[in-house]
C-alpha cells in the first residue's frame, strides 16, 4: 500500500477528497443552474425536461458494462484524470454556445450525453481506487467523510447557485461546475497511489471479463437484492426529482434562489446524516442501518405531493421538511452502502462491480426521469409524485425482505 494507507487516511486521501469536494460544489450549483436553464431559459415542454434529465445518464447503459471492464483493466488514476478533463470541456461548451445564441434543448442533450460518457468512466474509477488509498477496514469511515463533504457541497453549492443564476445567468453558473472538474483533474494528477501492474500480453476476453462482474454483482445472496433494491431507488428518485422541477419552478413559481434553498436543506440534513453513519453501522450493523434509512423515502415524497395543493407558505413548508428527510436518508444510508460493496467485493472485480451497478442505476434513472417528465403532462404533478412515494416504497421493501437484514459487520 501507498502512503495514503495510514489509518487517517493519508495524503493521497487528502487530495481525493478535495477534488472530490470541489467537483461536488460545481455539480451542487448545476443542479439548481441546470433546471432553471432548461425549464426558464430554454423554455422546455415537461417531455423536453425528462429528455435532458435523462441524457447524462442515457451512456450508463451503453458504456457502463465496458467502462467496468477497463476501470479493472487500466490505471484508475489515469480515468479519473480524462475523464474530469472531458466534462470540464463539455459542460464549459454549455456557457460558450449560450454566448453565441446557439444553445438549443436538442443541442443540451448532445453535450450531456457526452458529460455522462465521461462520467461512466469516472465514477467506475473513483469507487475502485478509494481501496487502494485507505485500509479496507476503514472504508465506511472514508466514504462517510466523502458523504460529509458532499453533503456540504450540496448545502452550500445550491444557495449559490440559485444566486448566481439571479445575477449572471443558468450559463455562467454552469460554468462554476466546469471550472471545478479542471481542479479536480489536476488535484488527482498528484496522487501518490500504487496500483498494481496489468499485463499487458495476458489473454483478454471482453464478454467473460463482463459476465464476472455480472455475476458477482446478481447472484451474491446479500448484494444482489441490494443491487435491485437500489435499482428501484434510482428510478423513483431520477423520476421524482424531475416532476418536482416541473411543480416547484412552473406550478408553484418559486424562484431559482429559493429552489436552490429547497435543494441546499437535502445538503444539510445529507451532512447530517453522513456524521451519524459510521456510528449508526456500528450500533446495529450496516444491513440494518441501510433498511432503516430507506424507511422514510415514501413519507417525505408524500409530502412533495401535497406541497402543490395548499397555500404557497405551508407548500414551501412540507418541501422543505420533505427534503430534509430525503438528504438525511441518503446521508445514513450511502457510506455503509458503498463500504459493504467494497468490502465484500474484491479488488480485480470492483471496476466492474461497481460499473454494473452504476451502468444498470443511471440506466434506470434515464428512464426514471423521461418517466417522471411525461407522468406529469399527462396526470399531473401531484399524482406523479404519489406514484414516486409508492415506487419508494417498493425499493424499502426489497431491503427489508433480503438477507441484508441480518449483515452486522464484514470481517
Amino acid at each position: 500500500m501507498s502512503d495514503a494507507s495510514p489509518s487517517h487516511g493519508g495524503p493521497s486521501f487528502g487530495r481525493f477528497w478535495a477534488a472530490a469536494t470541489l467537483s461536488s460544489f460545481g455539480t451542487a450549483v448545476t443542479t439548481v443552474a441546470m433546471p432553471v436553464l432548461v425549464v426558464t431559459t430554454l423554455e422546455a415542454s415537461a417531455f423536453e425536461v425528462g429528455v435532458v434529465n435523462a441524457a447524462q445518464f442515457v451512456p450508463y447503459a451503453v458504456l457502463g458494462l465496458l467502462a467496468g471492464v477497463y476501470a479493472d483493466r487500466w490505471r484508475r488514476q489515469r480515468i479519473l484524470v480524462w475523464s474530469s478533463l472531458g466534462r470540464a470541456v463539455t459542460l464549459g461548451a454549455i456557457p460558450v454556445l449560450s454566448a453565441l445564441g446557439a444553445l438549443e434543448v436538442w443541442a443540451l442533450v448532445v453535450l450531456l450525453l457526452l458529460f455522462g460518457s465521461f462520467s461512466v468512466f469516472a465514477f467506475a474509477a473513483t469507487q475502485s481506487l478509494l481501496p487502494r488509498l485507505v485500509p479496507r477496514e476503514r472504508l465506511v469511515v472514508a466514504n462517510a467523510r466523502l458523504d460529509q463533504s458532499d453533503a456540504a457541497a450540496q448545502t452550500l453549492g445550491p444557495a449559490i447557485g440559485g444566486g448566481l443564476v439571479g445575477l449572471l445567468g443558468a450559463p455562467a453558473a454552469i460554468a462554476v461546475d466546469a471550472v471545478s472538474y479542471l481542479v479536480d483533474a489536476v488535484l488527482n494528477a498528484g496522487l501518490r497511489v500504487e496500483e498494481p501492474p496489468t499485463d499487458a500480453s495476458a489473454a483478454r476476453h471482453l464478454g467473460r471479463e463482463i459476465g464476472e462482474g455480472l455475476r458477482w454483482t446478481y447472484r451474491h445472496p446479500t448484494l444482489a437484492p441490494l443491487a435491485a433494491s437500489t435499482h428501484v431507488w434510482f428510478l423513483a428518485n431520477a423520476a421524482g426529482f424531475t416532476a418536482l422541477s416541473l411543480v416547484a419552478l412552473r406550478e408553484m413559481a418559486l424562484s431559482a434562489f429559493v429552489f436552490g434553498l429547497l435543494v441546499a436543506v437535502a445538503g444539510i440534513t445529507g451532512l447530517v446524516g453522513a456524521s451519524l453513519a459510521p456510528a449508526l453501522g456500528r450500533r446495529i450493523g450496516a444491513g440494518p442501518a441501510i433498511i432503516g434509512a430507506r424507511a422514510p423515502y415514501p413519507l417525505a415524497w408524500l409530502l412533495v405531493a401535497l406541497a402543490p395543493t395548499v397555500p404557497p407558505t405551508a407548500g414551501v413548508t412540507l418541501l422543505t421538511l420533505a427534503l430534509g428527510v430525503h438528504g438525511l436518508a441518503g446521508g445514513l444510508e450511502n457510506a455503509s452502502d458503498m463500504g459493504l460493496w467494497q468490502l465484500i467485493t474484491p479488488d480485480g472485480l470492483l471496476g466492474r462491480v461497481n460499473a454494473t451497478r452504476r451502468s444498470v442505476n443511471r440506466s434506470i434513472a434515464a428512464l426514471g426521469a423521461v418517466l417522471g417528465g411525461t407522468s406529469v403532462m399527462f396526470l399531473g404533478g401531484s399524482a406523479t409524485l404519489v406514484g414516486v412515494a409508492v415506487v419508494f416504497g417498493l425499493a424499502f421493501a426489497v431491503a427489508a425482505l433480503s438477507p441484508l437484514r441480518a449483515v452486522r459487520q464484514v470481517d
